[in-house]
């Protein structure tokens, strides 16, 4: 079993149809001992609480607790003005591999940094090519399963078990800049349609994706 897609959907918001596999999981792990284990905790989670429940946990857990968001770039950028061009930049490397998270599903309500997604992303690349994804990404992933250690989550495993897949160690994140949304939302909003995200095209072209704020002097010279 692919570990980025296998991280993937158990990160992701839980429905019935994840309550449903978790059997499935566990014969599927028979083969990986050490990572059934590792799991275990989670899966024995999942299957024994009332989906309602495991959603409102969800909820609480990543989306109104800002140090645990599952959007990698805003523990970088926050809302700052890199944000938006960086959003940007990680799509442009989904689309330029193959990988259409925005052409239909459930996944276009999300952004391209939402780690679910991006886990996905890395499932379908070569291991090579999704080894040096992870490694520029572990410093997030590591900041923030640290914080959900504080609060006993279940979902701290899932931090850990991909900070060990990670080949890097871990460098302390700054504390991310603040600003106002709508400037990002000009940038990175809804289609017309709804179906797509609204794309500002940027002469540049698409730029390498940074998983580190950038250092003011950096800044002043892109000015």
């Amino acid at each position: 079993m692919n570990p980025y897609r296998l991280y993937s959907a158990l990160l992701s918001y839980p429905e019935q149809a994840l309550q449903d596999a978790v059997p499935e999981i566990r014969d599927a792990l028979q083969a990986s001992p050490d990572t059934a284990q590792a799991l275990s905790p989670l899966l024995d989670h999942l299957a024994s609480h009332p989906l309602i429940e495991l959603q409102e946990a969800y909820v609480a857990t990543f989306d109104r607790s800002p140090s645990h968001s599952l959007h990698l770039f805003e523990h970088i950028h926050g809302e700052s003005r890199d944000r938006g061009p960086a959003l940007v930049d990680l799509l442009h490397e989904y689309q330029s591999r193959g990988f259409e998270p925005f052409s239909g599903g459930e996944a276009v309500n999300e952004l391209p940094d939402y780690l679910p997604l991006f886990l996905e992303f890395l499932g379908q690349l070569p291991l090579e090519e999704a080894q040096g994804f992870l490694d520029d990404a572990v410093h997030v992933i590591a900041a923030v399963g640290e914080r959900l250690a504080r609060t006993d989550s279940p979902y701290t495993l899932l931090f850990t078990q991909l900070r060990a897949l990670a080949t890097v160690a871990p460098l302390p994140l700054a504390e991310p800049p603040v600003r106002d949304m709508d400037e990002l939302l000009e940038t990175f909003g809804p289609g017309a349609d709804g179906s797509e995200p609204l794309l500002k095209p940027r002469p540049a072209g698409p730029q390498p994706i940074q998983f580190h704020p950038r250092r003011p002097q950096d800044a002043q010279a892109g000015h």
